[in-house]
């Protein structure tokens, strides 16, 4: 599973990227505005940052066929490799990764609230799928539609994989893993929540009060 994190925040991605085995970096037009840097300098930043090996995924803001194709094209331009152009599932987004395969570009389907747009999108030859879980689940069972995703993407023999994004809680986290998504887009808050537990702090505490009782240090060897 690729494990990527979902964050314009530089330092954000610094920081997971040291703690965990972070494919790669997914940024949206709302991430984009919440760091408050400019569109330019927040995907420099990124791009600045991330080994050529890490994919970045960055999302088409226009909303025509044309725009979307344009702005596509540019996101695919920015490295030679591991750069994927975000396009929404809408009908123009739809024709737009269609034709966006035909040149050759590398895409993620973004925005699908259905197991059926994602599919629609795969059959397209989209990349990667990013179900918006959450939003999903306003809907229904949306970790269930998710799954279904999965299977549908599996059973067909399609080579989409399905990106989880838009998380609520570590639950709908955990049921994916377990369900073997290919891949989960998190932001650091719910990242934070996965790596950090009371109970962990806690132990780590007691272990530590016991040892300075004992021996009277806090290290394992005396210097």
């Amino acid at each position: 599973m690729e494990l990527i994190v979902d964050s314009a925040d530089l330092e954000a991605v610094k920081e997971f990227d040291s703690l965990l085995e972070v494919s790669g970096v997914t940024t949206n037009p709302s991430i984009i505005i919440k760091s408050g840097k400019s569109p330019e300098r927040a995907i420099d930043d990124i791009l600045g940052y991330l080994r050529p090996d890490q994919k970045f995924f960055a999302q088409v803001v226009r909303t025509d066929f044309e725009g979307i194709m344009e702005e596509a094209r540019a996101i695919c331009a920015l490295r030679p490799e591991n750069t994927y152009a975000k396009i929404p599932v809408t009908r123009a987004g739809l024709r737009a990764i269609k034709e966006a395969k035909r040149e050759g570009l590398s895409v993620l389907a973004t925005g699908i609230h259905s197991a059926e747009q994602g599919f629609l999108a795969a059959m397209s030859g989209a990349d990667y799928l990013a179900p918006y879980v959450n939003r999903m689940c306003n809907y229904g069972d949306g970790v269930g539609r998710v799954i279904d995703l999965i299977d549908m993407v599996t059973v067909n023999g399609l080579d989409a994989r399905v990106m989880g994004a838009s998380f609520h809680n570590v639950e709908e986290v955990h049921e994916l893993i377990r369900a073997g998504i290919h891949a989960l887009t998190l932001p650091p808050n719910i990242l934070s929540l996965m790596v950090e537990h009371p109970g962990t702090e806690r132990a780590v505490e007691e272990f530590s009060a016991g040892w300075r009782s004992a021996y009277g240090r806090d290290q394992l060897f005396e210097r």
